[in-house]
């Protein structure tokens, strides 16, 4: 058989800004602008308390927090391939972040996220961006509420006030270190975060334009400020954050803009600057590949939600790229790890933005409250803090939809979202991650294993178009051939019956063929030689033809032949068999 040639389909790069350019030639005008400028005051204002308090609860200072929204949240806006996505830190990196901190520093947390940046690029120009597509449900659904679990309980500290402790990256160490310092429980601290948790679940119910955790931050500060005459001290970011910067130093929060800096000067886990060597980026190696793949997972997933709000359509490609972009440059400016968010993303929607301007007016409100409002924000509760990353954790837990799936699933994609859960909370993120896709390919490897057969067809019932002669058996071979598959289709072709001397082997329903396939192939044409028993492939695609022929299987008048139909077949069996007979 001919080999066709089809045209290369010429490889296209992924355009940066792709939604803002397409969002352009759409027109923008005033009133676009408009409600851009609305929307981003909105997601500006939600977006200043969750950078804190995520920064915080990643163990870096929360100023980096604000810097990665600022920075990081205007470059990918403007780079990236989705008109609504709102991108900042996020509480899905608490995990991998915080053990990043403990083991490296900030240094080696922002050294970490450049490199990821880069990553996430590669990624982009390699256009993977379906990515998404290969991760399954019930994987994404068991990380995500084991990274709200692990969350939640590294707020207990500061929500209940306890002795300063010590936690690492072991969940089951974090628990006995909590429980053997409830003695030290303070309640003043309790009181606060309390007050505010209250405020932020009642809060939305009032349906007054001012976000919840605004309001809730708001509520907690001002309980605090009310106990301060009656000598309770209530531990605050001024109170447990200080900063020196070009000779000068204060409590809290810098009020200054992010200004540049080399991420290899930050101070790594001893306090003094990283040196760079080749043993470093091995060891950030495996976290920064881990930031990479949540940062994509994250920001597709939550394009998505996008798309389907808004009845739009995302480039997945160019999206990498620019969340590549913004983490590359963050760190360059105290910016710590970044990625679209879906609250902020889902807000900046329900407030009526057009475009991706308004992410950048959400950037530059936040600049302007570290400028002109950081003294504000020194105020803040730890407790408030870590009242709003407890709502923060059980939205993101999705804990309906949890035990949901657990009750209507089948039971390997339960098995799968409890591994995944339990993983996360016990170990870790990455480990979870690549179990559960491991143990989502096994499975789906197994249920196309099961697709794939290879039967006997019975030429004397008259069903058939062709009566074929006794000495002729015809196997029609359904499903793909690979290598969880093909022994056992091709298993049975192994058993003759010695009146047999040609097989037809009907491949017409084999959509593919790896080289597991074309080895068992190979071994069945050898036995059938062996046994002076011809083989004749039946509707075999041209590309398939090619691949045995590399392999070494060429056509043998009397032993192998490929043709496209089964009339075909059923006369050059014939031709054969009188050839034999002569």
């Amino acid at each position: 058989m001919s080999r066709r040639s089809t045209p290369r389909q010429a490889y296209r790069f992924p355009l940066p800004g792709h939604a803002l350019i397409s969002a352009w030639r759409e027109g923008y005008g005033l009133a676009e602008f408009r409600r851009d400028l609305m929307a981003g005051l909105t997601i500006g204002i939600v977006a200043v308390p969750l950078s804190m308090a995520l920064a915080i609860a990643t163990g870096v200072p929360p100023q980096h927090g604000l810097y990665t929204a600022i920075v990081a949240g205007a470059i990918i806006a403007l780079t990236g391939g989705s008109r609504f996505n709102v991108s900042g830190p996020t509480a899905a990196f608490v995990v991998i972040l915080f053990p990043i901190v403990a083991s490296h520093g900030i240094g080696g947390l922002l050294l970490a996220t450049l490199m990821a940046g880069l990553i996430l690029v590669t990624l982009g120009l390699a256009r993977l961006g379906s990515l998404i597509q290969f991760v399954p449900y019930p994987v994404v659904l068991g990380f995500t509420a084991g990274i709200a679990v692990v969350i939640a309980l590294l707020q207990l500290p500061d929500f209940l006030g306890l002795a300063e402790i010590e936690l690492d990256d072991s969940t089951p160490h974090n628990m006995a270190t909590i429980a053997l310092a409830l003695p030290t429980l303070a309640p003043a601290e309790l009181g606060v975060g309390l007050a505010t948790l209250a405020a932020l679940i009642l809060w939305p119910r009032i349906k007054l334009p001012v976000p919840a955790p605004l309001a809730g931050l708001v509520v907690g500060t001002l309980v605090s400020l009310a106990i301060h005459p009656l000598g309770v001290e209530v531990d605050t970011i001024a109170s447990r954050f200080h900063w020196e910067f070009q000779g000068r130093s204060g409590d809290g929060i810098p009020p200054f803009a992010p200004s540049l800096v080399m991420p290899w000067h930050l101070p790594g886990p001893d306090g003094v600057p990283l040196t760079v060597n080749f043993a470093l980026i091995r060891e950030l190696m495996g976290p920064a590949l881990a930031i990479a793949m949540l940062a994509a997972i994250e920001s597709l997933l939550c394009a998505v939600v996008a798309d389907g709000l808004t009845r739009t359509r995302h480039d997945p490609n160019a999206e990498l790229l620019g969340q590549g972009l913004g983490n590359i440059v963050a760190p360059f400016f105290g910016g710590i790890t970044a990625t679209a968010a879906l609250a902020r993303t889902a807000t900046n929607i329900r407030s009526g933005a057009a475009t991706p301007i308004a992410a950048v007016v959400h950037a530059l409100v936040v600049l302007l409250a570290v400028v002109a409002l950081a003294g504000i924000l020194g105020l803040v509760p730890m407790a408030a803090l870590a009242a709003l990353l407890f709502v923060i954790a059980w939205n993101m837990s999705e804990a309906r939809h949890f035990i949901h799936t657990l009750k209507s699933a089948p039971l390997s994609d339960v098995a799968i979202l409890v591994i995944c859960f339990l993983l996360t909370v016990i170990f870790d993120m990455v480990l979870a991650v690549a179990v559960g896709v491991g143990l989502a390919a096994a499975l789906f490897i197994r249920r196309m294993a099961e697709l794939t057969h290879t039967r006997r067809l019975d030429t004397r019932n008259g069903d058939l178009a062709h009566q074929l002669p006794r000495e002729v058996a015809l196997y029609d071979v359904n499903g793909p051939l690979f290598f969880g598959a093909a022994e056992k289709a091709i298993a049975s072709l192994r058993v003759i019956d010695p009146d047999i001397k040609v097989v037809l082997l009907d491949m017409h329903d084999v959509p593919s063929l790896d080289a597991t396939a074309i080895v068992a192939l190979q071994t069945l044409v050898e036995e059938l030689r062996a046994q002076h028993v011809g083989l004749i492939f039946i509707g075999m695609p041209a590309r398939m033809v090619m691949k045995l022929r590399r392999a070494g299987l060429y056509r043998e008048s009397g032993r192998i032949a490929v043709v496209r139909h089964l009339d075909h077949a059923s006369r050059l069996a014939t031709q054969w068999l009188a050839a034999r007979d002569d």
